[in-house]
């Protein structure tokens, strides 16, 4: 706010010249305060769904401008890729899976990337067949191809942890883990496979086009599961902890709105982000996320969720042997976020 000294000079300067009172507001105004009172923050996250609405809600509805941060989103399009740039410091904030924290550590960082806020509890990724199955059974599955993820990814590893919780040894099913993330829909829709595992938008968008047909929920067949996280270097946090418990609070205020109102407004607020989504495939996407309980009601990173996380990862031979959660999870920020 500008102090009763300074907004005495500019009434003089008004008196004197309109001039002058001119060159006052533009070099001292509010707009020009307020934007010097924001801190930089680089988010990269590892890419861009409507699953993580949230956080476009935060952005949006301006919460993070409010808690005093300038905001940069960078889609990292891969874990590997968005955890490379926190570790180089190319961003001050990762959003993936937090099994990339996980395999860092083992590594041996000198800082390690600590998790401090959750934002989804269930899986965001969907089976796709070639025609409409009302009554899908993963047992159809076996020996059929399937377009996978990376095979050391959270969205392949929770997949098969779903095949393992229906008595299916994942080796019974041809899952090609060949095909880029986000590039699994263009290669169904070109004919290659018989069922394919999608995120949002890709699912509807192949019912949308008639090149394929959402017949099951990974999420809602895996239960809660510590899907995605926030995370930055140890270091970070600690040099910067005001500035991440503002981020958190943004955060928070997200997660309140998504859980307090309606597909129809949380579309409408971050309809912006996804200008290539239709209006109402957008309605029908947040409410598919919404109905399975994707969200959860506070951003607090439990140790249960955490050793689930380390339980899937040695089963899916990507972990010898379990990493402390105190190493890994800080729940400070957004324990004091939810209160």
């Amino acid at each position: 706010m500008i102090s009763l000294k300074r907004s005495v000079a500019c009434g003089l300067a008004v008196l004197l010249c309109t001039a002058a009172f001119t060159g006052c507001t533009e070099k001292g105004g509010l707009g020009a305060d307020s934007s010097q009172a924001l801190e930089k923050v680089t988010l990269n996250e590892v890419a861009h769904s409507i699953f993580y609405a949230p956080m476009y809600v935060a952005i949006e509805e301006s919460y993070f401008e409010e808690e005093g941060i300038d905001l940069e989103l960078v889609t990292g399009f891969g874990a590997d890729k968005t955890m490379t740039a926190v570790l180089t410091g190319e961003a001050d904030i990762g959003f993936m899976g937090s099994e990339s924290s996980i395999y860092t550590y083992v590594q041996g960082v000198d800082d390690p990337v600590v998790n401090f806020a959750q934002l989804t509890q269930r899986a965001g990724n969907f089976v796709v067949a070639r025609e409409p199955i009302d009554d899908f059974d993963w047992s159809m599955l076996i020996g059929a191809e399937v377009l996978g993820g990376r095979a050391s990814g959270m969205p392949e590893m929770v997949f098969e942890y779903v095949l393992k919780k229906n008595g299916i040894n994942p080796e019974e099913v041809h899952i090609d883990k060949s095909i880029d993330f986000g590039s699994t829909a263009a290669a169904f829709s070109g004919g290659k496979g018989e069922y394919s595992v999608e995120f949002e938008p890709y699912g509807t968008s192949l019912e949308v086009k008639g090149d394929g047909y959402i017949v099951a929920s990974v999420g809602e067949a895996s239960g809660y599961v510590p899907y995605t996280a926030f995370s930055a270097a140890a270091s970070y946090l600690q040099e910067h902890g005001d500035t991440v418990q503002g981020f958190v609070n943004a955060l928070q205020k997200g997660l309140d709105y998504v859980n307090s109102h309606t597909a129809e407004e949380i579309a409408a607020v971050i309809a912006p982000q996804f200008t290539e989504t239709e209006e109402e495939n957008l309605v029908l996407i947040v409410e598919r996320y919404a109905s399975q309980n994707t969200w959860p009601e506070t951003l607090i990173f439990s140790q249960d969720s955490f050793e689930l996380l380390e339980q899937i990862l040695m089963e899916a031979g990507e972990l010898q042997e379990m990493v402390s959660y105190e190493a890994l999870v800080d729940t400070t920020f957004a324990e004091n976020a939810a209160q």
